[in-house]
C-alpha cells in the first residue's frame, strides 16, 4: 500500500488521468461519427495532453496548489519531456489540415501559460490568459472541444455538418461542467482578481448554473440528426452524474474528489458508449 499511494499520486499529478479523459472524449467523437479508431491521433492527444497540462501547471510562474508535489517535480519534468518527444513522433503521422488546427490550439495553450499581456490587460501578477479575470474556464473548454471534436473530424476528412457543431457545443458545455468543482475547490487558493465563477456569483449559484448547463448539455441531443435513444440515455446519465458531483462539491474537498472522480467522468462515458 505504501508503494501504491505514491504511484497513484504520480498518476494524478503527472496528468496521466486527465490525458486519459481527453483521449476518451476524442474516442467518443470517433464512435459518434462512425470513424475507425485513429490510433496515431489518440496517442498524439494522450501525449500532447500530458505535455500541455504539465507545461501549464509547472511553468515557472505557476503556483503550486499542492506543496507535496514539489518533491516530484523533477520526475514529472522528465516524464513530460519524454511525452513531448512521443507527441512530436505521433503528430508527424497526422494530416496537414490537422496540423493547422493543432497549431492554433497549441498557441492558445502556450498563451494560457506564458506571460505576454500588457499591464492594463492582466488581473494578477501573471501576465497570461490564465490570469485574465473570468477567462480560464472558457479557454480550457474551447481547447478541449477543439481537441476532442475538431481533430478527429478533420484528421479523418469527415464533413463538418450541423451535428459536428452540436457535438462541439455539447463538449464545450460538458468541459465547463467538469471545471465547476475545480473552481469551487480553488476558492481557497485563487486571487480574488481572477473573477472565477464562484467568486462572482457564489458557490450556490455556481451549482445552479451547473445544473442548468447539464440540462442544456442533454437537451442539445434532441437536435442532432443522428441521435438515437441510446445516445440520449447515455447523455442523460452523464448529465445526472455531473450534476451529482457538482452539487456535492465544496470549497474544502478531498484532494482526489475533483482530480480523480470528476475528471474520470469521460472514462465512464466511454465505457457506457462501448456497452451500448
Amino acid at each position: 500500500m505504501k508503494l501504491l499511494k505514491p504511484l497513484f499520486d504520480f498518476y494524478i499529478y503527472s496528468s496521466i488521468h486527465v490525458a486519459l479523459s481527453v483521449v476518451c472524449l476524442a474516442w467518443i467523437t470517433m464512435i459518434s461519427f462512425h470513424i475507425s479508431i485513429d490510433q496515431p491521433l489518440l496517442l498524439f492527444v494522450f501525449f500532447a495532453s500530458i505535455t500541455g497540462y504539465n507545461f501549464v501547471k509547472y511553468f515557472g510562474l505557476a503556483k503550486f496548489h499542492h506543496r507535496s508535489l514539489v518533491s516530484w517535480l523533477k520526475i514529472v519534468q522528465l516524464f513530460s519531456f519524454i511525452c513531448f518527444g512521443l507527441m512530436v513522433y505521433f503528430v508527424l503521422q497526422l494530416q496537414k489540415e490537422t496540423l493547422w488546427c493543432i497549431a492554433g490550439l497549441g498557441l492558445i495553450t502556450f498563451l494560457y501559460a506564458i506571460p505576454f499581456l500588457p499591464q492594463h490587460f492582466f488581473m494578477d501578477e501573471q501576465k497570461n490568459l490564465r490570469s485574465v479575470g473570468g477567462l480560464k474556464v472558457y479557454v480550457i473548454a474551447m481547447v478541449w472541444a477543439g481537441v476532442t471534436v475538431l481533430l478527429p473530424v478533420v484528421n479523418n476528412a469527415v464533413d463538418v455538418t450541423m451535428d459536428v457543431w452540436l457535438v462541439a457545443m455539447q463538449r464545450f458545455i460538458f468541459v465547463m461542467l467538469l471545471m465547476l468543482p475545480f473552481e469551487i475547490r480553488d476558492l481557497q487558493y485563487d486571487s480574488l482578481k481572477l473573477s472565477t465563477i464562484p467568486q462572482k456569483i457564489g458557490v450556490r449559484n455556481t451549482k445552479l448554473i451547473g445544473v442548468l448547463s447539464a440540462l442544456l448539455f442533454v437537451g442539445i441531443e434532441y437536435f442532432k440528426i443522428a441521435s438515437n435513444a441510446e445516445d440520449l440515455f447515455i447523455h442523460a446519465l452523464i448529465g445526472m452524474l455531473s450534476i451529482g458531483l457538482i452539487i456535492k462539491a465544496k470549497k474544502y474537498q478531498n484532494k482526489y474528489y475533483s482530480a480523480f472522480w470528476v475528471e474520470g467522468i469521460p472514462i465512464f462515458w466511454l465505457c457506457l458508449q462501448m456497452v451500448f
